[in-house]
């Protein structure tokens, strides 16, 4: 078995009947939504808010019932993938380009579990680049400004050269560091930028982090 599916089919051993589960984006959460999906053909009771359409559309395939950040108080439990996890448990996420869906639905969650193969285990943030979504509104000047962060941001584009749109309508640009000493001090930085939407900045969101150690999947703690 695959890291992404051993780590995505452990973390959903951890919802249980009745919760309202935030569904993550991306190849690793995507293991976690089928066998929720598998669960739910056999008898499991959840709701679940999707933190991209994407992601709505695999589950409301597979049959698990959605709802919207606006139906609930909070969600009991949400599983999503990483880009990258650093010794600290701070995390890059967006690499799908939903990292401000993603950080809405992890806030909201009693519980924030990620998961991540042994690849995406890191000393130092920063190898990846940081996703950070900004308004389409003179966004090469928001771009400027991020420049001064430290870092060479770039418009994400398709294969096809036109920009990619978030499920927002918005731009991200992925911004190129050598290396993130301080994930907080910089989110904080940049969130101040006035175009900035979101980054892809996770810092003390999560506790447990599941991942695959000497070819065991190994859960890291906080």
């Amino acid at each position: 078995m695959i890291e992404k599916q051993a780590v995505g089919e452990k973390a959903a051993q951890f919802v249980e009947d009745g919760m309202i589960v935030g569904l993550g984006t991306g190849s690793t959460a995507y293991y976690t939504i089928v066998k929720l999906g598998e669960r739910v053909k056999n008898g499991l009771h959840i709701k679940a808010v999707p933190t991209s359409q994407k992601t709505e559309e695999l589950a409301r395939k597979l049959g698990i019932p959605i709802v919207t950040l606006a139906d609930v108080e909070y969600i009991d439990i949400a599983i999503d993938g990483a880009d990258e996890v650093d010794s600290e448990l701070s995390l890059i996420k967006g690499g799908g380009g939903a990292l401000l869906r993603e950080k809405m639905i992890a806030y909201a969650a009693k519980r924030f579990i990620v998961i991540a193969d042994s690849k995406k285990i890191v000393k130092t943030l920063g190898a990846f680049p940081l996703p950070v979504e900004v308004i389409r509104f003179g966004w090469e000047m928001t771009a400027k400004h991020i420049r001064s962060a430290g870092c060479v941001p770039q418009l994400r584009l398709l294969d096809d050269h036109t920009p990619f749109i978030t499920d927002n309508g918005n731009y991200i640009l992925d911004c190129h560091f050598s290396e993130i000493e301080n994930p907080a001090e910089l989110e904080k930085q940049l969130i101040r930028i006035p175009g900035v939407v979101e980054s892809g900045l996770f810092v003390g969101m999560t506790e447990e982090v599941i991942t695959v150690q000497n070819q065991d999947v190994h859960i890291i703690k906080k």
